[in-house]
């Protein structure tokens, strides 16, 4: 018999059992221990990435100018030796050179775009337009740096490549030229971004700077609810390494422009102090809001962000090696989208009208702040190669480092060179028998010998999602199947890191 009273009394008397589903509630709770780790995890492998790309940048002031004073007094002295080889320079001197002609070009380049100019046209527009204005810069800087090191890759590769194959390009003048017009557009690119903050950080009411920090919230929308498998988790990673690195590179050049308007008054150092703090802040607050929910709806674990953090060290590592097959600075950013010449022809730009130097105590004063400068670089450069060795080490994968590359020859059996094939679609098998993840294609020709092999910085990204598959399998299924996650794996901002020999 059903009644009003039973009815009241049952809903206030019944009970239930959570350990009758024991399995669903443990993972609930390991889903928000994983929440509260990823903050500590993201900021682990964020602070490696940061200091990775100030090595990059520092490299630029410090030891590429050495670099290339080297080269010049080998290219001046060249007849007093004679010549050993065929080649005048080496691959890397040349590509040295290259490097600081782009710079120095650029840099007189800059003095024809007027700072101040662009200060007073920016800060004239309405604050919607500003907004809009941004936003685009910020799409805008991300396509140039997706492009740009194709087209410093492509001018290192025509310009060193041996002169006995044959002419496939259309020569090294106007790729030079490419190279420079896009590091100029890159530079005036990022100077628009950073006047534009420094009209936000100088609005009265701050009503702009408040609409571009919520602009970082919007981000959280347009990536959290979409899915994510770990290598593009990965690439989302390293893009906000860059982003965030960038970010401080332009506030500290609205600081200094700050400072130089304010005649170096250190007290207006602390007016920008709070809106400084307040931009970092909502940065680490959206990375982190950001990767927490992602690792919460793809069912990703805290401890991928370690292998990421290995996988970066893995590059330094083998670009610290002497058969090495190119030079840190490009690695980075290949594997990040960080490109330093743009910005490190900006901040001397910014540096150099900002604080004049006269007499002969601020020339001693530049010299000891560039020794200084390398100082900060080599000590830098050791401790991260230190912790990169340990990385690597606890990730065991300094096996990975001495492996020889093998590569296809046509006298091969069918067998290896089957092998060989797979290798190509992503999967590579070692003198173990066991398995290697690469993180893209190498397309290769058919019925032609294979010239083309990745380095073993490439071979590495993270390890598989979910089990192993069998990799016996026939070449059909194995194609089928790699073309799907072609698309999902493979990393835009590496994709022109295949060797070529």
């Amino acid at each position: 018999d059903l009644s009003l009273l039973r009815f009241i009394s049952a809903e206030l008397t019944r009970g239930y059992f959570l350990e009758h589903n024991e399995a669903k509630y443990t993972e609930r709770r390991e889903r928000v221990y994983t929440c509260m780790r990823i903050p500590k995890e993201l900021e682990k492998l964020m602070f490696f990435g940061i200091f990775l790309c100030l090595d990059a940048f520092l490299y630029v002031f410090t030891l590429l100018p050495l670099r290339v004073f080297l080269a010049m007094f080998r290219f001046i002295t060249l007849p007093c030796y004679g010549l050993r080889d065929r080649r005048l320079l080496q691959p890397a001197q040349v590509c040295d050179i290259l490097k600081g002609v782009i710079l120095v070009i650029c840099y007189f380049m800059m003095h024809y775009v007027d700072y101040s100019m662009m200060y007073h046209l920016i800060r004239g527009q309405s604050v919607i337009k500003l907004y809009i204005i941004y936003n685009m810069l910020e799409v805008a800087d991300r396509l140039f740096s997706s492009f740009g090191q194709d087209i410093l890759d492509a001018l290192y590769w025509t310009a060193t490549e041996p002169k006995e194959r044959k002419r496939a390009h259309i020569g090294v003048i106007p790729h030079f030229f490419m190279a420079v017009l896009y590091v100029f557009l890159h530079a005036i690119l990022i100077m628009v971004q950073a006047t534009t903050l420094n009209v936000a950080f100088n609005s009265h009411n701050k009503s702009l700077l408040t609409i571009m920090m919520s602009n970082n919230f919007v981000e959280i929308k347009g990536s959290v609810f979409k899915k994510f498998e770990k290598n593009n988790l990965f690439q989302m990673s390293n893009s906000d390494i860059k982003e965030r690195f960038t970010n401080y590179v332009l506030l500290l050049i609205v600081c200094l422009r700050n400072m130089e308007q304010f005649s170096w008054n250190p007290d207006h150092l602390w007016v920008l102090f709070p809106d400084v703090c307040m931009v970092v802040a909502s940065e680490i607050a959206v990375d982190i809001v950001k990767h927490a929910f992602i690792t919460k709806f793809n069912d990703i674990t805290a401890d991928v962000y370690s292998e990421y953090r290995a996988s970066l060290a893995f590059d330094l590592v083998s670009s610290r090696q002497k058969n090495a097959y190119t030079d840190y600075s490009d690695s980075v950013s290949r594997r990040m989208g960080f490109i330093p010449l743009p910005l490190a022809v900006l901040l001397i730009r910014v540096v150099t009208s900002s604080i004049k130097v006269q007499g002969i105590l601020a020339y001693v004063c530049v010299v000891l702040f560039y020794c200084g400068l390398i100082s900060l670089k080599v000590l830098n450069s050791i401790v991260l190669l230190g912790k990169s060795c340990q990385y690597v080490k606890e990730a065991k994968m300094e096996e990975k480092l001495f492996n020889p590359v093998q590569t296809a020859t046509p006298g091969k059996p069918a067998g290896k060179q089957q092998s060989t094939f797979k290798s190509t679609q992503g999967i590579s098998t070692d003198e173990n028998g066991s398995t290697l993840v690469t993180n893209q294609p190498v397309h290769q020709k058919e019925n032609t010998p294979s010239l083309l092999v990745t380095s073993n910085s490439d071979q590495f990204l993270t390890t598989p999602d979910g089990e192993e598959k069998d990799i016996s399998q026939d070449s059909s299924e194995l194609k089928h199947r790699s073309s799907k996650k072609d698309l999902l794996e493979i990393d835009r901002f590496t994709i022109c890191g295949n060797r070529i020999d």
